[in-house]
């Protein structure tokens, strides 16, 4: 990686972490450029603009959720071994366990609900492709007879964000112990209302 690339990189990476602990709007480029030891000329070296350097932490954002979320769930097997794996990622960067901080794409939900423009679309295109990513492991999981084949793949996908929204909440800003209990108690519920009886499709069940 070249030098002027790897700072770029470093800045972007810095921007990520604060912005997850202060929005995209408090993102200060003084802070940052003190954070990464450099000017603010040095900074805008690399980002033409604020809005330049929040796409480029966004698309970062959209690059870190792969890694924790929809990567290690597409490794697992098709059906239901998938859709746990799915939720466990889903947690893990809820949680913050990984990356500190808010739910970015929560935290920009609120910040630009009512903010036209190239952010609030790219979140929004965010949000679409990950209820996408929901009803097409649910769909696998009907495919392979894990799930009922009347599954309601999207009402399956809105009720599991759901359960995420409230764990963020429950977790990060109430501070409740038991919200990751809560949470799996919640998804194991949503999975058996739709989980295939194999004892009752082999003809098995008395």
């Amino acid at each position: 990686m070249q030098k002027g690339q790897f700072t770029r990189t470093a800045i972007i990476e810095q921007a990520f972490r604060s912005a997850t602990q202060v929005g995209f709007e408090q993102l200060s480029l003084a802070t940052l450029a003190a954070d990464t030891n450099m000017s603010k000329s040095g900074l805008y070296a690399h980002f033409k603009s604020k809005e330049a350097l929040q796409e480029a932490v966004l698309a970062r954002a959209m690059e870190r959720f792969g890694e924790i979320v929809i990567d290690p769930a597409m490794r697992a097997r098709r059906g239901m071994p998938r859709l746990q794996t799915l939720f466990d990622g889903y947690l893990v960067w809820l949680s913050g366990t990984v990356v500190e901080g808010r739910c970015i794409f929560m935290a920009l939900s609120q910040e630009y609900a009512n903010r036209p423009g190239v952010i609030r679309d790219k979140v929004l295109q965010a949000f679409k492709d990950w209820h996408s990513t929901i009803v097409r492991v649910v769909g696998d999981a009907v495919d392979e007879g894990d799930l009922r084949a009347d599954t309601d793949a999207r009402q399956f996908a809105f009720e599991m964000a759901g359960i995420g929204m409230s764990f963020q909440s429950s977790f990060r800003m109430i501070g409740r112990s038991d919200a990751e209990a809560m949470a799996r108690r919640a998804f194991g519920r949503l999975v058996n209302d739709v989980k295939e009886n194999r004892a009752e499709v082999t003809g098995t069940a008395h």
